[in-house]
């Protein structure tokens, strides 16, 4: 009773993000997948020619719901209603992350199932949020407690940035909760498609890289991909990755290169 008193009175902007961003995915996806299959009443956003991707009207959202959040300054039922609204505008925005981190539209690819991992480490990063669970939180009974945060915080954020850059969103979400997770992953060979491995590691080290990323993937990857292809729809060219597709749209037609 004492959590529930503490999320209604609290944390209820907070829940209200996390409720909003998962259910608008959800939608979402549901959304797409019959566009793709060509059933029901949707279809395709398109303007003058152009497809308009629902990461736009996802900024959008974002924007009036952050202004508004600053507005109210905490105070309801502003706080509640921005909280809506970023979460409705991170979801269809996070959705399409891949899209905007490549610059092409690979959302029903093999390289758009990213956005669907970003989108799921976000819903655990939120869900730890609301039970409590804070990285940033510096309150302790030790003497030195406030010391140790600040010198290990900057540290740990660093770790997680490293992680990024090296390619590997999972470890950094979850290093940002759990620092030993960012620090090992810092240290480790990067995914042999990041940023760092392509421009610092040499011919050799980038073979390495690749064969322990495929020995990893090929133990671990899998079943992970498998429920993004459950919750998500499976990439139009899983079926054969030998041979490229060009990048499509939601319904799985091929865009005009």
């Amino acid at each position: 009773m004492e959590f529930l008193d503490d999320l209604t009175h609290q944390r209820l902007p907070l829940f209200l993000l996390f409720a909003s961003f998962t259910v608008t995915f959800v939608v979402t996806r549901v959304i797409t997948r019959l566009i793709r299959a060509g059933k029901g009443p949707f279809k395709n956003n398109v303007s003058g020619g152009v497809h308009v991707h629902h990461m736009v009207p996802g900024l959008a959202l974002m924007v009036v719901g952050a202004f508004i959040s600053v507005g109210v300054n905490g105070v309801e039922p502003g706080a509640s209603i921005s909280a809506v609204l970023v979460g409705i505008g991170a979801s269809l925005v996070l959705d399409e992350f891949a899209l905007i981190l490549r610059l092409q539209d690979v959302y029903w690819s093999s390289e758009g199932q990213l956005s669907v991992q970003v989108v799921a480490l976000t819903v655990a990063a939120l869900g730890m949020v609301i039970l409590g669970f804070n990285p940033f939180n510096a309150e302790t009974d030790v003497e030195f407690g406030p010391v140790a945060f600040a010198v290990t915080a900057p540290i740990n954020i660093a770790c997680a940035i490293f992680c990024v850059v090296k390619g590997k969103y999972s470890t950094a979400i979850v290093g940002v909760f759990i620092p030993i997770f960012a620090w090992a992953g810092a240290i480790r060979l990067a995914r042999p498609k990041s940023t760092w491995a392509r421009r610092r590691y040499s011919p050799a080290k980038l073979e390495k890289a690749t064969a322990r990323a495929q020995r990893f993937d090929h133990r671990w990857g899998r079943r992970g991909l498998s429920i993004g292809d459950w919750i998500a729809g499976a990439p139009t060219d899983s079926a054969n990755p030998a041979v490229p597709e060009k990048p499509t749209d939601e319904t799985g037609d091929a865009l005009a290169s």
